[in-house]
């Protein structure tokens, strides 16, 4: 494993990728901890923090252009944000359920699965991963 492939893609890229997989550890860590506690809280907020930061930040990369300089990655990243702003409104509403569904489905889609397709050859996470 090397950062080396990561760093030569820019600031951008880079700081995109970094708080992504933070946001992985740390919905990680959210996800197996206790519920309702002034941790979860503030944990939470951080975690939604850094995941609005890697959709928002995915606007002004242009890797994959399908739609003039977008692709399905951007219509994702809305999706993510129009998720982080439902589930905080759901718990603050008491809307737990709806809360714990939406911040699980957030996890593992825009975070895990997306992850895994950063790994495909050629793409600048298989280099940081696989070398090359």
């Amino acid at each position: 494993m090397t950062l080396e492939p990561l760093w030569n893609d820019g600031p951008l890229i880079a700081g995109h990728a970094l708080v992504a997989l933070a946001g992985i550890v740390l919905g990680g860590i959210q996800l197996a901890l206790p519920k309702g506690t002034p941790f979860h809280r503030a944990l939470g907020y951080v975690w939604m923090s850094a995941m609005a930061y890697v959709a928002t930040s995915s606007f002004w990369i242009h890797n994959l252009q399908w739609f003039g300089p977008f692709s399905a990655i951007h219509l994702l990243s809305l999706l993510v944000l129009h998720t982080l702003v439902f589930s905080i409104v759901a718990a603050r509403r008491g809307k737990i359920k709806a809360h714990r569904i939406a911040m699980i489905q957030l996890y593992v889609f825009g975070l895990i699965l997306t992850g895994a397709f950063t790994l495909i050859p050629g793409r600048t996470m298989h280099a940081v991963v696989f070398g090359g």
